[in-house]
Protein backbone atom coordinates (compact mmCIF):
# COMPACT_ATOMS: atom_id res chain seq x y z
CA UNK A 1 0.00 0.00 0.00
CA UNK A 2 1.42 3.40 -0.76
CA UNK A 3 0.70 6.03 1.78
CA UNK A 4 0.34 9.22 0.27
CA UNK A 5 0.88 11.43 2.94
CA UNK A 6 3.33 10.96 5.86
CA UNK A 7 3.18 13.68 8.81
CA UNK A 8 6.54 13.85 11.28
CA UNK A 9 6.43 15.35 14.61
CA UNK A 10 9.70 16.32 15.86
CA UNK A 11 10.71 16.88 19.54
CA UNK A 12 14.65 17.13 21.21
CA UNK A 13 14.42 13.76 22.75
CA UNK A 14 15.58 12.62 26.27
CA UNK A 15 17.78 9.55 28.00
CA UNK A 16 16.48 6.28 27.54
CA UNK A 17 17.04 6.02 31.29
CA UNK A 18 18.06 8.01 34.47
CA UNK A 19 21.35 6.23 34.75
CA UNK A 20 24.25 8.13 34.51
CA UNK A 21 25.36 6.25 31.41
CA UNK A 22 22.34 6.74 29.44
CA UNK A 23 22.86 10.42 30.47
CA UNK A 24 25.92 10.79 28.98
CA UNK A 25 25.28 8.82 25.64
CA UNK A 26 22.30 11.21 25.29
CA UNK A 27 24.44 14.39 26.03
CA UNK A 28 27.31 13.31 24.11
CA UNK A 29 24.90 13.42 20.94
CA UNK A 30 23.13 16.29 21.96
CA UNK A 31 26.50 18.53 22.60
CA UNK A 32 28.10 17.32 19.76
CA UNK A 33 25.83 18.69 16.92
CA UNK A 34 27.42 21.86 15.54
CA UNK A 35 23.70 23.39 15.59
CA UNK A 36 23.49 23.17 19.20
CA UNK A 37 27.03 24.11 20.06
CA UNK A 38 28.91 26.25 17.39
CA UNK A 39 32.09 26.68 18.64
CA UNK A 40 35.39 25.57 16.63
CA UNK A 41 35.02 22.06 17.03
CA UNK A 42 38.57 22.12 17.97
CA UNK A 43 37.95 24.36 21.46
CA UNK A 44 34.44 22.60 21.97
CA UNK A 45 35.35 18.89 21.65
CA UNK A 46 38.17 18.85 24.03
CA UNK A 47 35.73 20.96 26.37
CA UNK A 48 33.16 18.39 25.53
CA UNK A 49 34.80 15.21 26.30
CA UNK A 50 37.82 15.81 29.17
CA UNK A 51 35.67 18.49 31.22
CA UNK A 52 31.29 17.98 30.31
CA UNK A 53 31.40 14.51 30.18
CA UNK A 54 33.01 13.14 32.92
CA UNK A 55 31.08 15.21 34.77
CA UNK A 56 28.08 16.72 34.05
CA UNK A 57 26.17 13.16 33.34
CA UNK A 58 26.22 12.84 37.05
CA UNK A 59 24.20 16.39 37.79
CA UNK A 60 21.47 15.83 34.90
CA UNK A 61 20.81 12.32 35.56
CA UNK A 62 19.67 13.44 39.65
CA UNK A 63 17.87 16.14 37.30
CA UNK A 64 16.20 13.82 35.45
CA UNK A 65 14.99 11.61 38.78
CA UNK A 66 13.37 14.47 39.51
CA UNK A 67 10.98 14.62 36.75
CA UNK A 68 10.93 11.31 35.44
CA UNK A 69 7.75 9.35 35.29
CA UNK A 70 6.57 5.82 35.34
CA UNK A 71 6.95 4.63 32.06
CA UNK A 72 9.84 7.00 31.32
CA UNK A 73 10.78 10.56 30.42
CA UNK A 74 8.11 13.35 30.18
CA UNK A 75 8.97 14.43 26.73
CA UNK A 76 9.08 11.22 25.36
CA UNK A 77 5.64 9.57 26.74
CA UNK A 78 3.92 13.69 25.87
CA UNK A 79 5.59 13.29 22.33
CA UNK A 80 4.43 9.80 22.02
CA UNK A 81 0.93 10.86 23.21
CA UNK A 82 0.19 13.87 21.17
CA UNK A 83 1.18 12.35 18.24
CA UNK A 84 -1.22 9.23 19.21
CA UNK A 85 -4.13 11.75 19.79
CA UNK A 86 -3.62 13.93 16.24
CA UNK A 87 -3.44 10.76 14.19
CA UNK A 88 -7.02 9.85 15.88
CA UNK A 89 -8.15 13.01 14.63
CA UNK A 90 -6.38 13.24 11.15
CA UNK A 91 -5.03 9.43 9.84
CA UNK A 92 -6.43 8.05 7.17
CA UNK A 93 -5.47 4.78 4.83
CA UNK A 94 -3.67 7.72 3.01
CA UNK A 95 -2.47 9.52 5.37
CA UNK A 96 -0.13 8.41 8.15
CA UNK A 97 1.33 10.03 11.68
CA UNK A 98 3.77 9.49 13.63
CA UNK A 99 6.93 11.39 15.46
CA UNK A 100 10.82 10.51 15.97
CA UNK A 101 13.42 12.59 18.13
CA UNK A 102 16.24 14.20 17.45
CA UNK A 103 18.84 13.09 19.52
CA UNK A 104 17.01 9.79 20.66
CA UNK A 105 14.81 6.75 20.09
CA UNK A 106 12.80 6.75 17.81
CA UNK A 107 15.18 8.57 15.39
CA UNK A 108 14.10 10.91 12.29
CA UNK A 109 15.87 8.54 9.82
CA UNK A 110 14.48 5.49 11.19
CA UNK A 111 10.95 6.85 10.73
CA UNK A 112 11.70 7.93 7.24
CA UNK A 113 13.20 5.09 6.20
CA UNK A 114 9.83 3.07 7.16
CA UNK A 115 7.96 5.67 4.79
CA UNK A 116 10.34 5.02 1.78
CA UNK A 117 9.74 1.67 1.37
CA UNK A 118 6.16 2.64 1.80
CA UNK A 119 6.78 5.04 -1.13
CA UNK A 120 5.27 7.97 0.62
CA UNK A 121 4.41 10.94 -1.83
CA UNK A 122 4.65 13.75 0.59
CA UNK A 123 6.20 14.13 3.78
CA UNK A 124 5.26 17.17 6.23
CA UNK A 125 7.52 18.08 8.78
CA UNK A 126 6.51 20.07 12.11
CA UNK A 127 9.45 20.38 14.55
CA UNK A 128 7.78 20.74 17.84
CA UNK A 129 9.75 24.33 18.37
CA UNK A 130 6.68 27.06 18.36
CA UNK A 131 10.34 29.67 17.54
CA UNK A 132 12.44 28.79 15.17
CA UNK A 133 16.21 28.81 16.81
CA UNK A 134 18.91 27.62 14.74
CA UNK A 135 19.95 25.23 17.30
CA UNK A 136 16.46 22.88 17.39
CA UNK A 137 14.12 23.58 13.54
CA UNK A 138 17.35 23.86 11.75
CA UNK A 139 19.05 20.33 13.11
CA UNK A 140 16.02 18.75 12.04
CA UNK A 141 15.91 20.01 8.69
CA UNK A 142 19.72 19.23 8.77
CA UNK A 143 19.09 15.94 9.78
CA UNK A 144 16.16 15.36 7.13
CA UNK A 145 18.14 16.54 4.22
CA UNK A 146 21.02 13.76 5.26
CA UNK A 147 18.75 11.37 4.96
CA UNK A 148 17.40 12.21 1.61
CA UNK A 149 20.59 13.52 0.12
CA UNK A 150 21.22 9.47 -0.05
CA UNK A 151 18.17 9.15 -1.58
CA UNK A 152 17.06 8.67 -5.12
CA UNK A 153 13.47 9.09 -5.20
CA UNK A 154 12.42 11.98 -2.69
CA UNK A 155 8.68 12.86 -2.01
CA UNK A 156 7.15 16.16 -2.03
CA UNK A 157 8.27 18.46 1.13
CA UNK A 158 6.96 20.47 3.24
CA UNK A 159 8.68 21.65 6.14
CA UNK A 160 7.12 23.66 9.10
CA UNK A 161 9.94 26.24 10.31
CA UNK A 162 7.87 27.65 12.93
CA UNK A 163 3.93 28.50 14.66
CA UNK A 164 5.11 31.19 17.30
CA UNK A 165 2.07 33.32 15.85
CA UNK A 166 -0.46 31.17 14.88
CA UNK A 167 -3.80 32.25 16.40
CA UNK A 168 -4.99 28.30 17.75
CA UNK A 169 -0.92 28.36 19.41
CA UNK A 170 -1.85 31.64 21.31
CA UNK A 171 -4.74 30.62 21.74
CA UNK A 172 -4.21 27.20 23.43
CA UNK A 173 -1.91 29.08 25.78
CA UNK A 174 -4.42 31.55 26.78
CA UNK A 175 -6.77 28.96 27.58
CA UNK A 176 -4.13 26.98 29.80
CA UNK A 177 -3.53 30.13 32.18
CA UNK A 178 -6.85 30.55 32.05
CA UNK A 179 -7.47 27.22 33.87
CA UNK A 180 -4.88 27.95 36.11
CA UNK A 181 -6.42 30.87 37.10
CA UNK A 182 -9.75 29.54 38.16
CA UNK A 183 -8.06 26.98 39.99
CA UNK A 184 -5.88 28.74 41.83
CA UNK A 185 -6.52 32.96 41.41
CA UNK A 186 -4.46 35.08 39.12
CA UNK A 187 -0.96 36.48 40.30
CA UNK A 188 2.58 38.28 38.35
CA UNK A 189 2.87 36.19 35.41
CA UNK A 190 6.43 34.87 34.49
CA UNK A 191 6.58 34.08 30.50
CA UNK A 192 10.01 32.03 30.78
CA UNK A 193 11.60 31.07 26.97
CA UNK A 194 14.77 28.41 26.99
CA UNK A 195 17.71 30.89 26.24
CA UNK A 196 19.96 31.22 23.50
CA UNK A 197 23.53 32.62 23.39
CA UNK A 198 23.15 36.56 22.19
CA UNK A 199 25.25 35.87 19.68
CA UNK A 200 23.00 33.86 17.53
CA UNK A 201 20.73 37.14 17.60
CA UNK A 202 23.52 39.01 15.77
CA UNK A 203 23.99 36.34 13.24
CA UNK A 204 20.62 36.28 12.39
CA UNK A 205 18.69 33.42 14.20
CA UNK A 206 15.03 34.78 14.77
CA UNK A 207 13.83 33.26 18.07
CA UNK A 208 14.43 35.96 20.46
CA UNK A 209 12.16 38.02 18.36
CA UNK A 210 9.90 35.32 17.59
CA UNK A 211 9.66 34.96 21.60
CA UNK A 212 9.10 38.11 22.15
CA UNK A 213 6.04 38.62 19.77
CA UNK A 214 4.49 35.03 21.10
CA UNK A 215 4.78 37.28 24.27
CA UNK A 216 2.59 40.02 22.81
CA UNK A 217 0.65 37.78 21.24
CA UNK A 218 -0.37 35.80 24.65
CA UNK A 219 -0.63 39.16 26.65
CA UNK A 220 -2.63 40.59 24.26
CA UNK A 221 -5.26 37.75 24.45
CA UNK A 222 -5.25 37.98 28.13
CA UNK A 223 -5.86 41.71 28.20
CA UNK A 224 -2.68 42.00 30.69
CA UNK A 225 -1.00 45.58 31.22
CA UNK A 226 2.33 46.10 31.50
CA UNK A 227 2.72 45.76 35.44
CA UNK A 228 1.22 42.06 35.63
CA UNK A 229 4.07 40.55 33.11
CA UNK A 230 7.02 39.98 32.46
CA UNK A 231 9.62 38.04 29.42
CA UNK A 232 12.47 36.37 30.85
CA UNK A 233 14.72 33.38 29.35
CA UNK A 234 15.92 30.57 31.34
CA UNK A 235 18.82 27.76 31.44
CA UNK A 236 22.17 30.30 30.83
CA UNK A 237 24.89 28.34 29.97
CA UNK A 238 28.71 29.32 30.57
CA UNK A 239 30.02 32.44 30.64
CA UNK A 240 29.22 34.18 27.05
CA UNK A 241 26.14 36.55 27.07
CA UNK A 242 22.76 34.86 26.99
CA UNK A 243 18.93 36.46 26.06
CA UNK A 244 18.32 38.88 28.27
CA UNK A 245 16.18 39.01 30.89
CA UNK A 246 17.50 36.29 32.62
CA UNK A 247 14.97 34.50 34.84
CA UNK A 248 17.39 34.21 37.60
CA UNK A 249 18.08 37.79 38.20
CA UNK A 250 14.18 39.30 37.73
CA UNK A 251 13.55 36.71 40.53
CA UNK A 252 15.75 38.20 42.45
CA UNK A 253 14.39 41.44 41.98
CA UNK A 254 10.63 40.53 42.12
CA UNK A 255 10.44 40.88 45.94
CA UNK A 256 11.96 44.09 46.09
CA UNK A 257 9.27 45.37 44.15
CA UNK A 258 6.55 43.67 46.46
CA UNK A 259 6.16 41.17 44.09
CA UNK A 260 6.68 37.60 46.20
CA UNK A 261 4.20 35.56 44.24
CA UNK A 262 4.49 34.41 40.60
CA UNK A 263 2.93 32.30 38.38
Amino acid sequence: MTIKTAVLLVNLGSPDSTEVSAVRRFLRRFLSDKRVVNLPRILWLPILHCIILPFRPYKSAKAYREIWLENGSPLAIFTASLAQKLARQLATDSITIDYAMSYAVPEISQKLTEWQAANIEKLIVLPLYPQYSSTTTASVYDEINRFWMKQYRIPQLHFICDYHQQAFYIQALAQSIRHYWQEHGQEYLLISFHGLPAKLTEWGDPYFYQCQQTAQLLIAELNLNPDQWQLVFQSRFGRAEWLKPYCVEVLEKLPHQGIKKIQ
